[in-house]
């Protein structure tokens, strides 16, 4: 069963003093850019998704922005399972054959997208589905990784994987004017007409450096940043964040997740929050509240 944790049910008195305790982030982030990687339980379970999709056309409704970058891992392992493949993965980042390539750009592109389109758009929301490949606006090319604990230089390959090496912001400016908003999956295309499979936290942190967001927002499957205690961390620094990585506590997975969020953080965005996408309405509480729920990293 999924780790689903709901909000207590408020009187309707108490419903209009959140609403009009909501009025002072509404002006500070009126029509701010917020750009937000949707992953993890939030995609899968259907309660979550129903909440995830009226939180978004309500940040639109009261004037910011929202500019939404899914992943697709449970989908894409579905898919993969069926054909006889099993995903593999080198550093948080999955290894991406030509085959693999052909049913990630299917599931992220086609399935995820649009069932994510059509979830913002019942909600009475205007979304838009893109890829990196309409109007080639993520241009990548082929990422090779440093291997761990081997001279600099010593590089792996594994496959069609992108590195981002240009956004042209003007597609999804052009949305954001005419009240649209947009729902990219992280496919990038290269100079040669090659298709990327792009990892969604890097692309959700370098559209938001590219934007000038005032906030990324990364939904997981966990409360956060922990210590090794499993303490919840937040008010993190990016040089706090280095130390975390240095010593072990950041690993595996979130290795990509806390890149893309140093790198925003460091690059003009002015808040990171990596936020526990099992709580319903997490959008709402950690942008329109002083009820946060995960781990904010301050801009450098």
């Amino acid at each position: 069963m999924t780790d689903t944790r709901s909000t207590p049910a408020v009187t309707p008195a108490r419903k209009a003093e959140i609403l009009s305790e909501a009025l002072p982030y509404i002006k500070r982030f009126f029509d701010k850019t917020i750009v937000i990687k949707y992953g993890g339980n939030a995609m899968t379970d259907p309660h979550l998704k129903e909440c995830f999709a009226h939180d978004v056309v309500l940040l639109k409704l009261v004037g910011l922005n929202p500019v939404v970058v899914h992943g697709g891992g449970p989908q894409i392992e579905s898919l993969l399972a069926r054909v006889g493949k099993k995903g593999e993965f080198i550093q948080g980042m999955r290894v991406t054959d030509a085959e693999t390539m052909e049913l990630v750009e299917m599931v992220l592109g086609g399935q995820v997208n649009k069932e994510i389109v059509n979830l913002i758009n019942q909600a009475g929301g205007k979304a838009v589905g893109l890829t990196g490949k309409d109007a080639s606006f993520i241009r990548a090319k082929r990422l090779r990784m440093q291997k761990l604990d081997a001279p600099m230089g010593d590089l792996i390959d594994i496959g069609q994987v992108g590195e981002i090496t240009s956004i042209d912001p003007s597609l999804i400016s052009f949305l954001d004017k005419g009240d649209f908003i947009p729902v990219i999956a992280p496919i990038g295309v290269g100079e040669d007409g090659e298709t990327y499979n792009i990892n969604a936290d890097v692309v959700a942190g370098k559209l938001a450096e590219i934007l000038k967001a005032e906030k990324l927002m990364l939904l997981t499957n966990t409360p956060g940043v922990l210590d090794k205690s499993g303490k919840l961390l937040t008010g993190l620094t990016p040089a706090e964040i280095d130390g975390l990585v240095a010593d072990g506590t950041l690993s595996g997975g979130m290795l990509p997740k806390i890149g893309s969020a140093l790198d925003a953080a460091r690059n003009g965005v002015k808040s990171v929050h990596i936020i526990d996408g099992r709580v319903e309405h997490c959008l709402l509480l950690e942008i329109l509240t002083d009820h946060g729920v995960g781990t904010m990293i301050k801009s450098a």
